[in-house]
């Protein structure tokens, strides 16, 4: 701990008065010991999301969120082949149905954010999608398989 304290740098802002009282709020309802780690959290989510939009070739990781309405049959075969497309990115999915014919969609995804942003265009374009979002973080997912020697040998 005491190098990660030491590596601490002090920022001091100044806020709107009901901005204040809203951060105070937020951070009493979700029991966080400080603004400080709050805060930290909000810059690190909006670092992420700019590296997505100002470094295309930035390797990220992250998720897209989708809910959809509509035909399922037929919004579900456009989103499993728009992922198709992208199967180097989407690691995996999950889906669920939803309350009043709606259904949600996560996908868990890396690679460039320029592919990643491609993505995202591309399964907006699915008529019947209604909310799309993607989140996203510099940390990468471990290797998923790399073959060792002995699957090498194996091969041979």
């Amino acid at each position: 701990m005491g190098s990660e304290v030491a590596s601490l740098a002090r920022l001091s802002i100044s806020l709107p008065g009901e901005l204040f009282r809203q951060l105070d709020v937020m951070v009493s309802e979700r029991e966080l010991p400080s603004r400080s780690q709050l805060i930290a959290e909000l810059i690190r989510h909006a670092l992420a999301q700019h590296e997505a939009f100002t470094r295309p070739d930035e390797m990220l990781a992250g998720t897209i969120t989708i809910v959809y309405r509509g035909d399922r049959g037929r919004v579900r075969h456009q989103l499993a082949q728009t992922q198709a497309d992208y199967l180097k990115e989407v690691i995996s999915s999950q889906h669920v149905f939803l309350e009043d014919d709606q259904s949600l969609e996560v996908l868990l995804v890396q690679g460039p954010a320029l592919r990643l942003k491609e993505l995202c265009d591309a399964l907006r374009r699915v008529r019947g999608v209604h909310q799309l979002h993607l989140t996203t973080t510099t940390t990468l997912l471990p290797p998923l398989y790399e073959p060792d020697a002995h699957d090498k040998g194996a091969a041979a």
